[in-house]
């Protein structure tokens, strides 16, 4: 995948599974366009299982840097999770949360 074109790239998913990986790395260095895509990738299930905790999670914090389409795609994916999903994705905000604050505190 080439660098910053996570989204154009998605169809490379449904034959390359080991693609997710490049797009969730650059996620975890805060790259807003990997982190829509991967949103993306968990809500449809391209290279991965269909896991919208994890979709929720990751359009969540495309965003908090601004990203309006995320907002967009993070309530459909919403309006299709169960209560335990949901509760599942806030867990997650809530440890990358701690997360950011225990490396915050090492520096």
């Amino acid at each position: 995948m080439s660098s910053g074109n996570y989204l154009k790239d998605l169809i490379l998913l449904r034959n390359d599974p080991s693609k997710v990986e490049v797009v969730r790395e650059a996620a975890l260095r805060g790259e807003v366009d990997a982190q829509y895509a991967l949103g993306l990738i968990y809500a449809e299930g391209r290279g991965v299982e269909i896991d919208l905790a994890q979709a929720h999670f990751w359009l969540s914090l495309a965003i908090d840097q601004g990203d309006q389409d995320a907002d967009l795609l993070r309530n459909i994916v919403g309006s299709q999770m169960t209560d335990e999903e949901y509760e599942s994705a806030k867990r997650l905000r809530a440890g990358a949360a701690l997360s950011m604050l225990s490396s915050d505190k090492s520096h």
